[in-house]
């Protein structure tokens, strides 16, 4: 089995003083850089994913912003893979499929933002390409959602996506366990 790490969108605008801060972010991407880290001891290889919104009317992760830069927590190495995207699918108009197959990767660890949008969307994707997925629970962040007069916490947004996708799509499990399993 071949893992590889895919960080997904950990990206200036979702912490604070962010476009779209989402709750938290910090504490996520301090896990996901314990990931990181331990992916880079191992020599295991490392993508990188960063959204630019390329859409009419989109606020957050602009082109050429500070706001769409790679959080300096966990910034790519030399060498390490940045794959652009502008959908919430990391597949999607990418290469990413054709990286991971390049690598002989057949297992993926996931951790990023947003839980409820882009990291479900390719995680999703991963496992219906085949891959055997893995996400860490706790390096990933979402954000209070609106849905007609009621207001969900991201808290709850949160555990019901991560319920949603354990199981079926990933084995969701603490960033510490994964990186023993690495």
């Amino acid at each position: 089995m071949s893992p590889a790490l895919v960080l997904i969108d950990l990206q200036n605008d979702y912490f604070p003083g962010g476009r779209m801060e989402l709750a938290g972010a910090d504490a996520a991407v301090a896990q996901a850089a314990a990931l990181l880290a331990a992916f880079r001891r191992r020599q295991l290889p490392v993508i990188h994913i960063q959204h630019l919104s390329t859409r009419a009317g989109a606020t957050f992760f602009l082109p050429g912003t500070d706001g769409a830069e790679i959080h300096a927590g966990v910034r790519p190495a030399a060498g390490e893979r940045v794959i652009v995207k502008h959908f919430p699918n990391a597949f999607r108009e990418t290469d990413l499929q054709a990286a991971l197959k390049e690598l002989g990767v057949t297992q993926i660890v996931f951790a990023g933002m947003m839980t409820h949008m882009c990291v479900d969307t390719s995680v999703r994707a991963a496992a219906d390409l085949g891959f055997q997925c893995r996400l860490a629970h706790d390096a990933c962040a979402t954000r209070n959602l609106q849905f007609g007069d009621r207001q969900v916490a991201a808290a709850d947004v949160q555990a019901a996506y991560l319920a949603a996708l354990n199981g079926s799509f990933a084995s969701v499990l603490p960033a510490a366990e994964l990186i023993a399993q690495a």
